[in-house]
């Protein structure tokens, strides 16, 4: 079975003109509507995680803040989004959407999150539109219930996962990897276990020349009992945020080297969408539907 985990919660009521693409996660199920591709996978819903959930992973005067909308201005200038209970609602749920397609990953081998990978929320705050960490949550929830002994987290978001980097700094059976431009957010950069930075305007093949050979270190450096795969669009080259020159064909390569890498293996991988911006939305939506597409194939080859 091959699990798409998604909500129609997800989408949230944003200014217009906003940089964060706000309805992209419905978008994304409409294009892979469009495309035939749903008929691949088994649709799941996930509950909203409780309170003392996320306290394993945030501070709890900050999971109360955000379910109660008492942020104030300076927390919610460095989130960058605007708060409603929209926005509550669907990061509590986001967070266990990442935990759900995990699990159905260690069922069946392979399960994608239609959302995720936000990857810039702190212990203790949210920053650059990321509310609540999945990543962190759904890494440590699965080794402290022991469902797992080790997870790798490998991020190919443009942009460095920081939030992720410094909540699991402690965490020895946790590791991060994190591939992005170096030229880019944050401009203080963490310190992952893994950190390759890439040069403003790297291209397909140098992109995925870096690829590969981080791919062969980590194979020298953990056997993870899980990996949790940020497929960031934000390394496209018309990305409104993003500096890299990688093209559609670029991340449908990268997408599918790391399903294959990991599967021939025999270790099962989660994989969220992660960054991906623009004005043209439904452009967005397709280079998020890629992995989607990379999962089915790789799904169908066994």
């Amino acid at each position: 079975m091959l699990s798409l985990v998604t909500h129609p919660a997800y989408d949230i009521p944003l200014p217009d003109g906003h940089r964060f693409p706000s309805t992209k996660f419905s978008r994304l199920i409409a294009r892979l509507d469009r495309d035939g591709i749903t008929s691949a996978f088994t649709s799941l819903q996930p509950d909203p995680a409780g309170r003392t959930d996320l306290w394993r992973t945030q501070s709890a005067s900050y999971v109360d803040a955000v379910a109660a909308g008492t942020l104030d201005s300076e927390a919610l200038r460095v989130l960058g989004l605007t708060w409603s209970q929209v926005l509550a609602n669907r990061s509590f749920l986001a967070v266990n959407g990442t935990l759900l397609a995990a699990r159905q990953a260690l069922c069946h081998g392979l399960a994608c999150h239609a959302a995720g990978g936000t990857h810039h929320a702190h212990h203790g705050h949210g920053a650059g539109y990321c509310v609540f960490n999945d990543l962190a949550y759904s890494a440590v929830r699965l080794v402290d219930e022991g469902a797992v002994r080790r997870v790798l987290i490998l991020d190919c978001d443009v942009h460095q996962g920081d939030g992720t980097a410094r909540i699991l700094a402690d965490r020895p059976d946790l590791f991060t990897c994190s591939l992005h431009c170096k030229a880019n957010y944050p401009a203080r950069k963490a310190t992952s276990d893994l950190d390759v930075e890439i040069d403003r305007h790297a291209d397909d093949a140098a992109y995925l020349d870096i690829l590969h050979d981080t791919l062969r270190r980590l194979q020298d450096m953990i056997t993870p009992d899980l990996v949790i795969y940020d497929a960031g669009v934000d390394i496209h080259e018309g990305d409104r945020l993003g500096l890299l020159a990688v093209s559609y064909d670029g991340i449908r390569q990268r997408d599918a080297t790391v399903l294959r890498h990991f599967r021939s293996r025999g270790i099962p991988v989660a994989t969220v969408i992660g960054g991906g911006y623009g004005t043209d939305l439904d452009e967005v939506a397709y280079r998020h539907s890629l992995v989607f597409h990379a999962a089915a194939a790789e799904h169908a080859a066994g």
